[in-house]
């Protein structure tokens, strides 16, 4: 008792770091402004899946290189927020007195998104790339790349990321049971899109993961409480 009495009634208690719903937020809505700009700036074309003909990927790419880099930017840039939220509600899970797997659990599925993102934006910038796209064929190769980081590696870790926050929340009421329940069924979709690199109709499964998984994200950064007081404080 007397660590964990520590580690919430210190004067950092009140500070905690970055607020973790705010990092959540701006990750999310540089997702989504990537996705603007791309589909606004390149009529959509950005858009488009690996999946396609080798000649039309490459095409795509080839007619494009400016709005793919400035994409592959701000997905970059998205990857930094999310890092640093993995940080600070991992600490702060510590500082509520979780001495479970879960934290670390959710630690690593952050980092591995963030480190996800960023592999799959560098890789998008390299297809930004003219001397790069002049090769239809390794055009091809790192397109598919990109989508597997950026898609399965991401979501996979965004799961990981949700259960390490939802299933202690679950447990000791950090969070609304509605809200924890619901982070449990992203997380579950989320691993279960890993199928889709042999079952490709799973891909569906995706979106769950990066757009719902992130809107469940900011919900949760903003809720999670920062000591064991407010926590208490809480409950019913």
């Amino acid at each position: 008792m007397n660590e964990i009495e520590t580690t919430t009634s210190g004067p950092g208690t009140r500070s905690g770091g970055p607020n973790p719903g705010v990092l959540a937020l701006v990750a999310f809505a540089l997702t989504v402004g990537g996705i603007v700009v791309g589909a606004i700036a390149s009529g959509g074309a950005v858009l488009g899946s690996p999946f396609a003909a080798t000649d039309a990927v490459a095409a795509r790419y080839a007619g494009a290189p400016d709005t793919i880099r400035v994409v592959a930017l701000i997905q970059f840039g998205s990857a930094v927020p999310l890092g640093i939220f993995a940080a600070t509600v991992y600490a702060r899970q510590l500082r509520l007195g979780l001495r479970v797997p879960g934290p670390a659990i959710g630690f690593f599925g952050g980092i591995t998104a963030s480190l996800m993102l960023m592999a799959s934006a560098l890789v998008s910038w390299v297809l930004g790339r003219p001397e790069v796209t002049v090769d239809p064929v390794l055009t091809h190769a790192l397109a598919f790349l990109s989508f597997a980081t950026g898609g399965v590696g991401y979501v996979v870790g965004i799961g990981l990321l949700i259960a390490g926050l939802a299933v202690p929340a679950l447990i000791l009421g950090l969070l609304p049971r509605w809200l924890a329940w619901a982070g449990l069924v992203i997380a579950a979709l989320s691993e279960l899109a890993s199928l889709s690199m042999v079952f490709e109709p799973l891909q569906v499964l995706l979106p769950v993961g990066r757009f719902g998984g992130g809107i469940w994200l900011i919900a949760a950064g903003f809720l999670l409480p920062i000591s064991r007081a407010a926590a208490n404080r809480g409950r019913p």
